[in-house]
């Protein structure tokens, strides 16, 4: 059976589910999104990723700045069966909630009620998590808090950073709202409410929890770094402006010193600083004004004195 379904999304996350329904046997009748917005240092309004995506198939686009208030009419008009969520970026009120007539799926990027929030992915890193996946789920007025319907795993590797686990989950979500779509129709679809008991919600990320100050433990500081990256990236304090930090490593042998000490920036080395238990060697940075790079390459150019705080540094 075909459904008549309104798709609601906005970054690149959302792209392989609303791929993977206009693909389907199911009609996208209407695609609502985040206004947009300017972004990047020239502060160019650019469209979200939904949008280009949604334009270039010829459906109809809505951008409420609240969909509650100003964008409830335009769904009513659509009538749709079934609204689809994923990373929309705004909450559904009960109204909105109550137009279409087999309810809402969203894609949810963590194993709730885990990590409920607007960026489960950075968090699962930073709070160290082995695993982490997939949970399409019944949207209800709350915030993830609806009864979930199917879930899907991943382990994450001590390589993955919030983008390459952004990628991998949004490929998964997409197969997995197919498949609960397909459940749904069947009518066997399993439906579980969330153990409040186990349930995490997590803040809105901001650019100031990219700060390392070295005062965490090394591995702390290296889950910080991953979960940063590609927003709003890991960065350390310099004496005129910000280091930032793309890739780094456990540095294995090292003096004990207060954590920030510059304790080595050569070739042989690479750039270390001292942490709160060790030290982290900084792979890959980016100078102020300056291309992201290789640290070792940067030091070719840029003399950088070992004995002193990071902070007291001037790029």
């Amino acid at each position: 059976m075909s459904l008549r379904i309104v798709f609601m999304g906005t970054p690149e996350f959302a792209v392989p589910s609303l791929t993977a329904l206009l693909a389907s046997e199911h009609s996208v009748i209407g695609v609502f999104t985040q206004p947009d917005r300017p972004k990047g240092r020239g502060g160019k309004v650019q469209q979200s990723p939904i949008k280009a995506l949604a334009q270039a198939h010829g459906l109809p686009v809505f951008q409420p700045l609240k969909i509650r208030k100003d964008g409830l009419a335009d769904l009513q008009a659509l009538s749709p069966d079934l609204c689809v969520t994923a990373a929309f970026g705004q909450i559904l009120s009960q109204e909105v909630l109550d137009v279409p007539r087999l309810g809402t799926v969203n894609v949810h990027a963590s194993l709730l009620p885990r990590h409920r929030g607007s960026a489960p992915i950075p968090w699962a890193l930073l709070q160290g998590d082995t695993k982490t996946g997939i949970t399409t789920m019944l949207t209800d007025a709350g915030i993830d808090t609806g009864d979930m319907l199917l879930r899907a795993e991943t382990p994450i590797d001590e390589t993955d950073t919030a983008a390459t686990l952004t990628q991998r989950l949004s490929l998964m979500g997409a197969e997995l709202l197919l498949e609960t779509l397909k459940r749904l129709e069947k009518g066997d679809c399993p439906r579980e409410k969330q153990a409040e008991a186990h349930m995490t919600y997590d803040p809105k990320l901001t650019k100031e929890m990219g700060m390392l100050t070295f005062t965490e433990t090394t591995r702390q500081s290296l889950l910080r770094v991953r979960a940063m990256d590609p927003w709003p990236c890991a960065f350390a304090a310099l004496a005129n402006g910000t280091l930032k930090v793309w890739r780094a490593a456990t540095f294995a042998s090292a003096s004990p010193a207060a954590p920030g000490i510059v304790l080595y920036a050569d070739q042989v080395h690479g750039l270390v600083v001292s942490t709160s238990d060790g030290a982290i060697e900084l792979i890959e940075i980016q100078a102020p004004n300056a291309k992201r790079m290789d640290s070792r390459a940067f030091l070719r150019g840029h003399q950088i004195e070992a004995g002193k705080p990071l902070s007291e540094v001037s790029l």
